[in-house]
């Protein structure tokens, strides 16, 4: 089957297949030339879903303006 260029995969499919990446990274079967490639691949499919997440967190903040009932998002407090 073959793969979607990044930017047409959902957040879902990029991060099933980051996970996917990551536990075969993980089980110490992959020769080093192999693991520079996954680590490429993963590193693409992170700034996928970052990138993913952050036009939600865009979308929602729009939104809850627009309609007044939140303050915008403030990173610095996220974690908080």
């Amino acid at each position: 089957m073959p793969k979607k260029p990044t930017d047409e995969l959902s957040f879902e499919t990029a991060l099933e297949q980051l996970e996917g990446i990551i536990h075969s990274m993980e089980s110490g079967e992959i020769p080093l030339a192999d693991l520079v490639a996954k680590f490429e691949e993963g590193s693409t499919l992170l700034k996928v879903c970052q990138a993913q997440l952050k036009k939600a967190e865009i979308k929602i903040e729009k939104l809850n303006i627009k309609t007044g009932e939140v303050e915008p998002f403030d990173e610095t407090t996220a974690d908080n």
